[in-house]
């Protein structure tokens, strides 16, 4: 039995079909698309009919890989990037391109919505996240206010995922994981928030999709898809999620205290909770999660910059950096590099910049400079792990989404002091949205199939990986945490930061 992850990013669609009895991904395609061009700057937008193209031709892609597996595909399930926005007519008909969760241009909307509300203090406590520019809320006001002859003939608005969504089933719907990076969702309480959508605008309620179950489909692939694609007609669409919600189910987080470092570009600790967590601090995201339970993320921007930026200066493999890495002493002789080479958002530093203190004629050779950007990371996660202890979370380890070599690895091992592990194998939302499918086939077959189910026989932890955490090495990296927190507090009140 086969099912397929298919995930409506940025730059390119990408496809997965994954065999169940091989509890591994079997095929695998990618659709690019690009943004439309000639826009004003900090705008980001795309054509919803080119998704649909590139869902078609991916689909093709893969199923053409698996061949007469084909027959045997059961679900699909769906995810997306945080934020954007699609609006359609009353004849479905799509009224404009496609904002991204990476448009700029409704930041002082967004604003506005927070002077409404008592700023970020207030639309946390009253929905349990600050509203962010790229987010529906933000994008919705901004389309009343710059275009009103668009925005007088909106009949509904969904994100990317749910438009496909729509177009693959003909039912309009979104699940909470979804919902909840919209600016529109009271996260706690798992439903739209009324205040919220009436000061966007009063019609704004009606034109929010219904919210779908996690573990109930939003309905059945359209008949002529079936046709077209060779597909059986019972074939189900799930309700989809959040990429960070489907990320974390895909290496297996799927119980209370799980938490999950993400080391790609769009770095994050992100901790599975079976109560709402809601950070008034304001640098943990909360999110529902897949399963019916709730997120907290942190994000990290330079999960991978900070690292790149010295193997490029120099020139080195990933592996030679690793070797560096793993020569130098802890603490870099005295080096500290504050990595917030493209602002940070944990710290909330959104114009922050990279920091190299402590330097002397004898510290500062490439050995050094490696372990100082790679302890700058880790106890920038580190910070990331305090702060989910404070919200209530006592992980015993944590999970990374891929292999990030044994040096750096031990490193996150010692600085959060719990075990660290990677997981074998393909992961990210786009695996996670194909598990979700299959949950919810099962269950609607009368088999009661867990997310801790699904997770435990799909994903295997590759023991080679593991590091445990060395006593005397954690407590002197909490010390040199206090440090840069200081280094970060002092910098940041004085403007230097």
């Amino acid at each position: 039995m086969h099912f397929l992850g298919i995930e409506i990013g940025h730059a390119a669609t990408r496809v997965v079909a994954l065999d169940l009895e091989a509890a591994a991904v079997a095929a695998e395609a990618v659709s690019a698309h690009a943004w439309i061009e000639g826009l004003p700057d900090g705008y980001r937008e795309q054509d919803p009919a080119v998704w649909i193209a590139a869902v078609d031709h991916a689909v093709r892609e893969v199923l053409g890989k698996i061949g007469a597996a084909r027959s045997n595909v059961a679900g699909i399930g769906l995810t997306s990037p945080t934020g954007g926005m699609v609006v359609l007519d009353e004849n479905n008909h799509i009224l404009r391109p496609a904002k991204l969760g990476s448009d700029r241009s409704a930041t002082r909307q967004a604003e506005e919505i927070a002077r409404a509300f008592g700023g970020a203090p207030g639309l946390i406590e009253l929905a349990g996240n600050p509203v962010e520019t790229g987010s529906l809320a933000a994008q919705c006001l901004w389309l009343k206010q710059h275009e009103p002859y668009h925005f007088q003939r909106v009949s509904r608005v969904l994100t990317a995922q749910d438009f496909i969504g729509y177009w693959l089933t003909g039912e309009a719907g979104t699940e909470a994981g979804t919902a909840s990076t919209t600016g529109l969702f009271d996260v706690p309480g798992r439903r739209w928030c009324r205040d919220l959508a009436e000061f966007v605008d009063g019609r704004m309620g009606e034109m929010l999709a219904p919210l779908i179950s996690p573990a109930q489909p939003r309905g059945t692939l359209r008949p002529a898809l079936c046709r077209a694609w060779g597909l059986n007609e019972a074939v189900i669409v799930a309700p989809g999620s959040g990429a960070a919600a489907l990320a974390a189910l895909a290496v297996g987080a799927a119980s209370d205290s799980d938490v999950v470092a993400d080391l790609s570009a769009d770095g994050s600790l992100c901790g599975v909770s079976d109560r709402p967590v809601v950070d008034f601090r304001g640098e943990a995201t909360a999110l529902c999660d897949a399963s019916g339970r709730w997120l907290a993320r942190m994000g990290m921007a330079n999960a991978v910059s900070s690292r790149e930026f010295v193997r490029r200066h120099y020139g080195w493999s990933p592996a030679e950096f690793e070797r560096q890495l793993a020569t130098a002493a802890p603490g870099a002789n005295g080096l500290l590099l504050l990595p917030y080479l493209s602002g940070e958002i944990t710290p909330r530093l959104p114009d922050g910049v990279g920091v190299l203190h402590g330097i002397t004629p004898d510290n500062f050779t490439p050995g050094n400079f490696a372990r100082a950007a790679a302890e700058g990371l880790a106890l920038g996660f580190g910070f990331a792990f305090s702060r989910l202890r404070d919200l209530g979370f006592e992980p015993k380890g944590v999970r990374v989404a891929r292999d990030a070599g044994p040096a750096f690895q031990q490193l996150l091992a010692d600085v959060f002091g719990v075990p660290v592990v990677a997981m074998a194998g393909v992961g990210g939302p786009l695996l996670g949205a194909a598990m979700q499918a299959a949950v919810v086939y099962f269950r609607q077959n009368g088999e009661s199939l867990g997310f801790d189910e699904i997770s435990s026989y799909i994903v295997t932890v590759d023991e080679g990986t593991r590091r445990d955490p060395d006593r005397g090495r954690h407590e002197f990296y909490q010390e040199l945490l206090a440090r840069q927190q200081y280094l970060v507090e002092t910098l940041h009140s004085g403007g230097f930061l």
